[in-house]
């Protein structure tokens, strides 16, 4: 079954495994199937539909023990309760799952691994990652659940009772387990039409294994646990790997907006990233590529759960539960043994309830199941002890004969049990200090709803206390909110649950209902897919191709006519032109920016006083930099021409004299514009104002990342409003808000040059415009549309070469990667003009000066 993913289909031999490189122990590729009657050859039919490869740490499946089983005594069925399997139910067939075994008692030998995955492809859909077992205990017990779990929910490893220190062999072997992963994943997918779903935190490394072998790849990425303030985030060593590796997914997914707030300001602070919203969905603009965010919590699978609700065996347990506990009230707690569901919080909680209402003593029961916990460690063996430390301290001081106030039940329930649970407790209290979802109250709620065994109620009733800190808060509206780490809050909480109006229980219930019928697994998983395939949509029509090394590698994405600008391909049509016009913007164009000092080099003041040399160029820089400054710095330079302000002022060269615009300007605006940017400068720690004899600019680069950009569009706003009667133009640009006269722009400079031009008898054919940033988008329109205009000076005969600085989406149709390139470019025609300048001098005629 050869890869529809190698790299060099003739390199594959059929059958057979890729011979190892001297000195390597493993081979090159993964090993591909060569069973009979492969499921996986169903790959190569032309006119298969696009699957959905749903990729998460554990395959949705139950392991059992069956002697008479092939596979090591060891069977398997789908688990219908992990989410993995849950979402098939809104996506299209088919769906291919890829993860690793659930644990079996008894190890599966890799002589069988083939035969295996074969089984479970065809029998489940399921194709098996097999990942060595000391490696799995490192990637997963390791640096998963006790360095990047913690850290994910606000834990910083300052000891060692709190989590792992970061290790970096432990960050090797999460690599490596995750380049297992996309290397199962290569073997079937077909990166064409194929659509990749991977699922949380285990797996963040994966988008970029997958990325750099398949640059379309249509992946889409959804975060189950939380993502952290920047300023926890930025704590881990290998952030930037970690964040490049969800940029490199098309969608990323999170379950409420503060968590996808907190991924925004980790790319902002980390990788200088901005987004921006456009049509109602966040984008990131990453190399050409815009990141989708999809912010919509999972839901629960509503049919699977009903089925569960109304059967027989959770019928009978409702009854023998509602007699059991007649006569007084159950709150109910169902958790994870772990470090972050608050289980002794609510016990203390419980216990505070007791103390100051001891009319409640022998009425109320918190039965708390705790669920196995799912990593090893001394922290839960921590919890555990403290947990039923707690729990028997409450029942020696309050409990009576038949009665317990606390039951903790810390050993594994049958799912029908638990169910029959939440149908019977008149409230359900889920106080963990950090969660990414909790689905506890979704099922909580439409097992009260939909329990045969309480049709004796006239209306459904419930009621939900819910820490403030778990991602399902935001999307219950109707529950009582809580901070876990207030006792007295949870407390009084649990009085009001068992206070509350009947009516006030039933419409809340009702409100909750509606929500989580509405918004179930299937919904969740549809809306994704929907997402993800509208982010992919323009794959096929982008170039593409890698940059980088190792983890900081990605994907460039550019449009099909836009190509790098090589000095080969200027330089013929430079050499037989008569009337050239060079268009340079200087920050960032030919100075790299953050540099202190903006001043020119020396090889720039060379390679443009070269180029100045040559009669037949009429060079300019444009800048948005004022006159004084540009004056000083490119005095060398006598036959230069500079374009200040953006075009406000212009001169032809060092001896002639500035001239403005013709604009009747009227600039008592910056009396009304100065003190709002003043006040806006006192407020924003790192921000100033740059006074130019024609605009008013005000820089937030140096200032926090987010702080400085809430306070640009504030500043935008408000300038547009107190100068809505001036004749002016607000702008936002990077780092940056401007204010400028209205018809300025280097767009105008670019067509009074060329008009100046025309009128000396020197129309250009041949131009040349380089620049960087949103400014010079103006030049590339101008310069890029002249062919496209019937009046305009030389619109049909010039060649023109509008190129930015760096491969982004731009007017311009070629790129330079950086300001060396510009350079470099610049001295190659510089050289040209010397190889190829006349013998006999001659003079361009004086342009007529006051045309601008």
């Amino acid at each position: 079954m050869p890869s529809l993913s190698c790299a060099n289909l003739l390199d594959l031999v059929a059958g057979e495994d890729f011979p190892a490189s001297p000195g390597r122990t493993t081979p090159r590729l993964p090993r591909v199937m060569t069973l009979p009657a492969s499921a996986f050859d169903d790959q190569s039919t032309p006119d298969i539909c696009p699957r959905r490869i749903v990729v998460s740490h554990r395959l949705p499946l139950r392991a059992y023990p069956d002697p008479t089983s092939p596979f090591n005594g060891v069977s398997f069925s789908f688990d219908t309760e992990t989410a993995a399997y849950q979402l098939r139910a809104g996506l299209p067939s088919p769906v291919i799952h890829v993860g690793a075994l659930p644990d079996t008692s008894v190890p599966i030998d890799p002589a069988i691994h083939e035969e295996l995955s074969q089984y479970l492809f065809t029998r489940f859909s399921c194709l098996p990652v097999f990942v060595p077992g000391e490696l799995h205990s490192r990637f997963y017990h390791g640096f998963c659940k006790h360095y990047l779990w913690p850290l994910l929910h606000y834990l910083l490893p300052l000891t060692p009772s709190f989590g792992l220190p970061f290790d970096r062999s432990l960050y090797r072997s999460y690599l490596s387990a995750n380049k297992l992963y996309a290397d199962r994943i290569t073997e079937i997918l077909n990166p064409d039409d194929d659509f990749v779903w991977v699922h949380d935190y285990h797996l963040l490394a994966l988008p970029t294994f997958l990325r750099k072998r398949f640059p379309r790849v249509k992946l889409g990425f959804f975060l189950h646990s939380p993502f952290p303030s920047s300023e926890i985030f930025r704590t881990i060593p290998v952030r930037d790997d970690l964040l490049r590796a969800l940029l490199n997914a098309d969608l990323v997914g999170f379950h409420t907006f503060d968590y996808a707030r907190h991924f925004l300001s980790s790319c902002s602070r980390l990788l200088g990233l901005d987004y921006q919203s456009k049509r109602g969905y966040i984008g990131i603009e990453y190399y050409g590529r815009t990141v989708t965010l999809k912010i919509l919590p999972i839901g629960i699978d509503m049919d699977q759960l009903r089925s569960v609700v109304t059967s027989p065996e959770t019928v009978a347990k409702v009854k023998e539960l509602t007699e059991q506990y007649k006569g007084r009230t159950l709150l109910l707690g169902v958790d994870d043994m772990d470090l972050f569901k608050g289980i002794g919080l609510k016990f203390l909680a419980m216990e505070q309830l007791l103390e100051q209402r001891p009319e409640l003593r022998g009425k109320v029961v918190l039965v708390q199941i705790t669920n196995p916990a799912r990593s090893q460690g001394k922290d839960i063996q921590e919890v555990q002890e403290e947990a039923r430390s707690i729990s028997k301290r409450i029942n020696t001081r309050f409990g009576q004969p038949g009665y317990e106030p606390v039951v903790h039940i810390d050993q594994p329930v049958p799912t029908y049990e638990k169910v029959a649970y939440y149908a019977v407790a008149e409230c359900c209290v889920v106080n963990a200090v950090r969660d990414g979802l909790n689905r506890i109250p979704y099922i909580y709620t439409v097992c009260r709803h939909e329990s045969p065994a309480l049709e004796t109620m006239s209306k459904k009733k419930s009621v939900i206390i819910v820490s403030e800190f778990i991602g399902c808060s935001p999307s219950l509206s109707g529950a009582i909110r809580v901070n876990p780490w207030n006792l007295e809050a949870v407390s009084e909480a649990m009085n009001l649950a068992m206070t509350l109006p009947e009516i006030e229980k039933e419409l809340r219930h009702e409100k909750h209902y509606k929500y989580i019928s509405s918004h179930d697994v299937a919904y969740w998983a549809r809306s994704f897919d929907q997402d993800l395939q509208r982010a992919c949509k323009d794959h096929m029509s982008k170039r593409c191709w890698g940059i980088g090394f190792g983890m900081g590698f990605r994907v460039v994405a550019l449009g099909p006519n836009f190509r790098k600008l090589s000095v080969e391909r200027v330089v013929q049509p430079y050499r037989k032109s008569c009337n050239r016009l060079i268009l340079l913007d200087y920050d960032g164009t030919m100075m790299p920016q953050g540099l202190i000092n903006k001043a020119p080099s020396e090889d720039v003041l060379t390679v443009l006083n070269e180029l100045c040399e040559d009669p037949k160029n009429i060079v300019f820089v444009v800048s948005g930099r004022g006159k004084d400054e540009l004056s000083r710095w490119f005095a060398p330079c006598e036959k230069l021409g500079i374009s200040a302000e953006h075009g406000f002022f212009t001169r032809w060269s060092r001896n002639s004299q500035w001239v403005s615009c013709k604009l009747t300007v009227d600039f008592d605006w910056k009396k009304i514009a100065e003190p709002v940017m003043r006040q806006y400068t006192e407020t924003t720690d790192g921000s100033y104002i740059e006074h130019k004899e024609s605009a008013l600019v005000w820089h937030h680069q140096e200032a926090d990342p987010d702080f400085g950009s809430w306070q640009a569009k504030e500043l935008l706003d408000h300038l547009e409003n107190v100068l809505a009667n001036e004749p002016v133009v607000v702008k936002r640009g990077q780092h940056i808000v401007e204010v400028n006269p209205q018809g300025i722009s280097k767009g105008v400079v670019v067509e009074n040059l060329l008009s100046t031009m025309a009128g000396t008898n020197k129309t250009p054919d041949f131009i040349l415009c380089i620049g960087d940033d949103r400014s010079d988008e103006d030049m590339f329109e101008a310069v890029s549309s002249l062919k496209t205009k019937n009046n305009s000076p030389g619109a049909s005969n010039a060649d023109v070469f509008a190129c930015t600085v760096g491969k982004k989406p731009s007017m311009a149709r070629y790129y330079l990667d950086d300001t060396v390139d510009v350079i470099k470019m610049l001295q190659g025609l510089a050289h040209a003009s010397v190889l190829h300048r006349p013998k006999v001098e001659f003079s361009l005629p004086v342009p007529f000066e006051g045309s601008l």
